[in-house]
């Protein structure tokens, strides 16, 4: 017969062998709910990463810059697609740049195209005078004397905005012709919605007013960016399909905005009264 102390110790073993299996399962759970905790704080930080990289935590000073005069693409160059471009014309790059805007000497009433001959293939060009006249009589006096001719166009982007930025003689983002041109038509009707559509040309600047100078960019895929961009030009059909075939061989950062990979240069620019 088992007795009083007998079962008094006996339980007190069961007690504390409960107690132990309680604590055992306690420190489980604890190990499984931190290796949750842990999992999926490592899937935010690697999606932190992955959206600030493509850009899409960036203030709105960085969308702003995004197609500025002075912004040059630093980062370590990835591999490159195919270049579908030809090699450009000899030539050389116009050294000549002017302390005033040109005198008016076209006629606003009038319609302009300009022709970029590029490496790639002709981007045709139809002009808006009328609205944006000091930028056309600009590009008409600069092209007249060649100073786009055997330029590089020095930016692509391909993510965030949808630009191809040509225009400068130094091909770094830097240049310009000495002289700065009023903002114009920041109220085209075609600007709705803070977005530039597919086909606009419009002016670089350095994020200030007035700063226009002779950057441009060139539009494939509509794009968002506030009305602070002088839209000075509509892209033909033709010139659209050479900016696709541009973008398709990406830039040279992979990350959506550097040097475009394939070799395009503005062998010729011409500006012609219609």
């Amino acid at each position: 017969m088992v007795s009083q102390e007998q079962r008094r110790r006996q339980l007190a073993r069961e007690k504390f062998l409960r107690q132990q299996q309680r604590r055992t399962s306690a420190r489980r759970k604890a190990n499984m709910r931190n290796s949750v905790i842990a999992s999926v704080l490592g899937v935010v930080v690697i999606g932190s990463v992955a959206l600030y990289t493509t850009g899409v935590l960036k203030n709105d000073d960085d969308k702003k810059t995004n197609a500025s005069a002075d912004v040059t693409p630093s980062a370590t160059p990835s591999s490159k697609a195919p270049d579908p471009c030809a090699k450009p014309a000899a030539g050389s790059i116009a050294k000549e740049t002017w302390k005033k805007e040109p005198a008016m000497s076209i006629d606003t009433s009038a319609k302009y195209t300009m022709k970029l001959a590029t490496t790639c293939g002709d981007i045709g060009i139809a002009l808006k005078t009328s609205a944006a006249p000091h930028t056309v009589n600009s590009f008409d006096f600069l092209a007249g004397k060649g100073f786009f001719d055997h330029t590089k166009c020095h930016r692509l982007t391909t993510n965030g905005i949808y630009v191809l930025q040509c225009g400068d003689p130094t091909g770094v983002g830097s240049g310009g012709p000495g002289y700065t041109i009023p903002d114009e038509n920041l109220k085209d009707a075609s600007l709705k919605g803070n977005k530039y559509p597919a086909g606009t040309v419009a002016m670089a600047n350095t994020g200030q007013k007035h700063t226009g100078g002779s950057q441009f960019f060139l539009v494939y895929k509509d794009s968002p960016l506030p009305p602070s961009y002088t839209p000075f030009g509509t892209i033909d059909a033709a010139g659209l399909k050479v900016l696709d075939k541009i973008a398709a061989a990406g830039e040279n950062t992979g990350a959506g905005d550097g040097a475009p990979n394939a070799t395009v240069v503005i062998n010729k620019a011409t500006v012609t009264k219609s």
